[in-house]
């Protein structure tokens, strides 16, 4: 899966458009797109074309919004939802402020990025059970293990977004579009499981892959690091922590996949260190395919990066940005005496004091901006295409001290190996030169917020923890509601969903 090249350029906008987002929703189906689907699928090359459009919109950010990723920045005691003014970016201050509702939001987008997904995981191992000239029996098994991986990183977002969702694991017949009902979390974390257990052990993932032409593809690795955050949400805590231990291995070493933890924290996130040993699953972005302003929902660029820049910039070091997502003072004090404080959060204040840089303050503004996915002028995209559209960086969805806490955790949890669970928190301390800490749970909630600050875990972890109601209640989170997102108010419309309590 050549990497950009392959995932991410006109093979999406043509061959696979027939059967990829013709439909607004999931629940309308395109009398066209599905005709021509049916004629598809005859060779290898088309059902690899298939598996390709099933990865997609893992890297989708939003239609017309770019804010998906943004969207979890917001939501969190991290940031503020920013922009150019209250109204400028209402997705993001939605989010912040938890004036979320039915038909006001980002919920939509995020429902039809996993949705879309599921749709052609679904289509793509419907196909591949029939008889494929050519197809090695090789080649189906892991394309197989591939495409249940995806149907599990997608129902695994749409079930800690929204809870009660639809689950079908076959293509829908028309006539039963509208008779979709919602599942109950604990059926839909079950196929979650069944999903990935069955790809670890069909195995035909391999360990690593080779990042130049297949960076981003699952591994057994990522396979196992996806379940093991799987059982930590659901609470199991012997599970979570066998799993993840087979993905940390011994801590401070290189294990059998290749992940060891980046000698130096400023090094994670550079734009030109993709797919770096630190890295566990990573969502790549492109500049290659020139991505315009017709369908920004898709861009193969990483359009995050130009909403956390500072708005009409002139100095070092950035370009210009729309002012999304300024840090909140909360994070900026628990990090600035921290040795990842520079990597993690953009000072620009101190370069306007030191007269070095001029920018316009937007809607709450610190001063303080998103550093680790900031848009800097080295990386810029010089290429066709407008430069927001096509920022080069890709997302890091798992890293190793990302795996390494949570099997602290459900050590500590599960009241198991505390003398792991401290070797795993202090080998994240020690590579920014921290002294050695107890591994006792607020130790571990604590090193997780500092970091992994600002790439989209903190919401996540402060539901999950049953910290939101008091962490966020000053933000407007309503305890019993904003742990999920409302059903988006299109999906309700003459279907058997209901909505979400509250909403």
């Amino acid at each position: 899966m050549k990497k950009q090249q392959i995932i991410y350029t006109a093979l999406l906008a043509t061959s696979l458009q027939l059967f990829s987002s013709c439909q607004e929703s999931f629940l309308e189906v395109d009398s066209k797109a599905t005709q021509v689907e049916t004629n598809y699928y005859k060779n290898p090359e088309e059902v690899f074309n298939g598996l390709v459009a099933a990865y997609d919109p893992m890297s989708w950010e939003g239609t017309g919004q770019y804010g998906n990723f943004a969207c979890l920045n917001a939501i969190s005691d991290d940031c503020y939802g920013g922009g150019g003014s209250s109204s400028d970016v209402p997705f993001l201050n939605t989010m912040d402020a938890f004036t979320l509702d039915p038909a006001n939001g980002p919920q939509l987008d995020f429902w039809e990025k996993n949705f879309a997904g599921i749709s052609r995981v679904n289509t793509i191992l419907n196909k591949v059970e029939g008889n494929i000239p050519s197809l090695s029996e090789a080649v189906k098994k892991r394309y197989v293990a591939e495409a249940k991986f995806l149907r599990a990183y997608y129902y695994f977002e749409l079930v800690r977004l929204f809870g009660k969702v639809p689950l079908f694991t076959a293509p829908l017949e028309t006539s039963e579009i509208y008779k979709v009902t919602q599942a109950t979390p604990e059926a839909v974390y079950a196929q979650i499981e069944k999903d990935l257990t069955e790809a670890i052990a069909e195995s035909n993932l391999p360990d690593k892959v080779p990042v130049v032409t297949d960076g981003g593809r699952v591994t057994a690795g990522m396979a196992r690091a996806l379940l093991g955050k799987v059982y930590l949400f659901e609470k199991k805590w012997t599970n979570a922590a066998e799993l993840l231990a087979q993905v940390n291995g011994t801590p401070g070493a290189t294990n059998k996949y290749g992940y060891q933890l980046l000698k130096n924290f400023n090094d994670i996130f550079k734009p030109d260190n993709r797919f770096s040993s630190e890295a566990i699953m990573e969502i790549p972005h492109t500049s290659i395919a020139a991505s315009g302003w017709g369908n920004t929902s898709k861009v193969e660029g990483l359009v995050a990066s130009k909403m956390f820049g500072p708005r009409s910039y002139n100095g070092p070091e950035y370009y210009s940005g729309w002012g999304g997502c300024p840090i909140t003072p909360g994070l900026y004090d628990a990090l600035h005496f921290d040795p990842r404080f520079k990597a993690t959060i953009a000072d620009v204040d101190s370069l306007v004091k030191a007269k070095k840089a001029t920018y316009i303050p937007g809607y709450q503004n610190t001063g303080h901006f998103i550093q680790k996915y900031a848009p800097l002028k080295e990386f810029e995209s010089k290429g066709a295409g407008p430069s927001a559209l096509n920022y080069p960086q890709n997302v890091i969805e798992m890293r190793l001290a990302d795996t390494y806490l949570m099997e602290a955790e459900a050590l500590v949890q599960g009241g198991s190996d505390l003398v792991r669970a401290a070797t795993l928190l202090n080998a994240v301390r020690a590579r920014v030169g921290l002294k050695p800490a107890a591994a006792t749970l607020p130790n571990i909630y604590n090193e997780r917020r500092l970091e992994l600050a600002t790439e989209g875990h903190r919401w996540y972890d402060l539901v999950r923890t049953g910290r939101a109601g008091t962490m966020l209640a000053s933000e407007g989170f309503v305890a019993g509601k904003n742990e999920v997102l409302p059903i988006p108010l299109p999906e309700l419309n003459n279907t058997k969903l209901v909505q979400n309590p509250k909403y």
